[in-house]
């Protein structure tokens, strides 16, 4: 190579600057992609999903825009309008928080428990009354922790939520003489009821449940839920798993396919083939892992998660009225 090619290569003081400013920014633009990738889309993620910022988040009000939700959410507001006479406000205090529902008291010795999943507030749960109404039952909806008016900031999976179900039980009987309680539950809350039902602390008098849109764990949920907003699932479910369990104790890997072995009582399962959330084939897991003698699993050939009622509410009026038909037939056997 002749000298005049040398020349040729050698860079100017100020170009060999640009170049190096240039690396720089690169270098640190790559730095910013990697932490928002591994930090900042987990952490947005969390406190999007289960963290309540202020009372203006997650409110008793629809949480979505979907005209699905909506159209729920009026039906529910006309039933619980329609028998406002006799709604009671009631409060509980458990762990410190304050919790708050509404209870529909029939003059019923039976009685709903309706345990909402996640973002949505008790007037939700009304949507789901009318067949518990109509076979007999008083309904009770409530605000789970950090929903509606209840305290609270996380959203624990159920982690935590499954004693306040226990402590509304017990404020039912104790109170209001309600001698069997069964719980109604929707995803979370899903999970929430079955956690319940299989601890040691469950009463006699909460009697079995009805569960739509059951996971196995929130793991496996919230999986599903990220490929569906199209992130990475690694390292963002990893992370998330990681915040949950800093902020609220909740192991997410652990959930209702642990403890559905140990549940004797009866047990209704509402799950569609179109679920893409808690997916047909874990819901079936779930049926064939379940302890109980009483079990059934319905299932809905349409229906998005958590819309099988508005999808297709005959049938599934129709199979909580001949579960809880069972119940009092079973009930009625054990007494003779």
């Amino acid at each position: 190579m002749n000298s005049t090619a040398l020349m040729a290569l050698q860079l100017s003081p100020d170009t060999a600057e640009a170049l190096k400013i240039t690396a720089i920014i690169f270098v640190i633009a790559v730095a910013i992609s990697i932490v928002s990738l591994t930090v900042v889309v987990p952490y947005s993620l969390f406190v999007l999903f289960l963290k309540r910022t202020s009372k203006k988040k997650w409110t008793r009000e629809c949480s979505s825009k979907d005209e699905m939700q909506h159209a729920m959410y009026d039906v529910a507001k006309e039933w619980r309008q329609e028998h406002i006479a006799c709604k009671r406000d009631m409060h509980i205090v458990n762990e410190g928080l304050n919790l708050y529902g509404e209870y529909f008291d029939f003059g019923n010795s039976k009685a709903v428990i309706i345990v909402p999943g996640r973002t949505e507030g008790l007037i939700y749960g009304y949507y789901f009354a009318k067949p518990y109404a109509e076979s007999g039952y008083n309904v009770l909806s409530v605000d789970q922790r950090a929903h509606g008016k209840s305290d609270g900031k996380y959203n624990s999976v159920g982690f935590e939520e499954y004693k306040d179900v226990l402590a509304w039980a017990k404020l039912l009987h104790e109170e209001y003489g309600v001698e069997s309680v069964i719980l109604h539950g929707i995803c979370i809350g899903a999970c929430c009821s079955m956690f319940a039902l299989t601890s040691e602390g469950c009463p006699d008098y909460v009697d079995g449940m009805v569960a739509e849109g059951m996971y196995p764990n929130f793991r496996e949920s919230f999986k599903n839920h990220v490929i569906a907003f199209k992130q990475p699932l690694y390292p963002t479910l990893p992370l998330i798993g990681a915040l949950i369990r800093w902020h609220t104790g909740a192991n997410i890997k652990f959930g209702p396919i642990d403890v559905i072995e140990k549940l004797k009582k009866p047990l209704l399962m509402l799950h569609s083939k179109e679920d893409v959330f808690s997916l047909p084939s874990t819901a079936q897991e779930l049926y064939d892992a379940c302890g109980s003698e009483e079990k059934r699993l319905v299932w809905f050939e349409k229906g998005a998660h958590s819309r099988l009622r508005i999808t297709d509410t005959e049938r599934y009026d129709s199979s909580i009225s001949d579960f809880l038909k069972s119940l009092e037939t079973a009930q009625v056997a054990r007494r003779a």
